[in-house]
């Protein structure tokens, strides 16, 4: 089933079209749908996985990595 994300990229706001058979999450649909590389971030987060106890670590480097990148508001459009 398909699923809608809205988010804004560097204050536009915009919406894309999401597939969990293509994407891991949500976050690397944005990143692709602006063509943004993540094989940095994806290498840091494994890090981070492996060094930390939980998740909170990684969603708040996620979040504040996101941030830095220049997106904000991101939410899954329920229908």
């Amino acid at each position: 089933m398909a699923r809608r994300i809205t988010y804004k990229f560097k204050d536009q706001p915009r919406e894309i079209n999401f597939a969990k058979d293509k994407y891991h999450d949500m976050y690397q649909a944005i990143a692709a749908a602006e063509g943004i590389d993540l094989t940095n971030y994806l290498s840091m987060v494994q890090q981070i996985e492996m060094t930390s106890k939980g998740s909170a670590s990684v969603r708040n480097f996620r979040d504040q990595e996101f941030a830095r990148m220049g997106f904000s508001d991101v939410y899954f459009i329920k229908e």
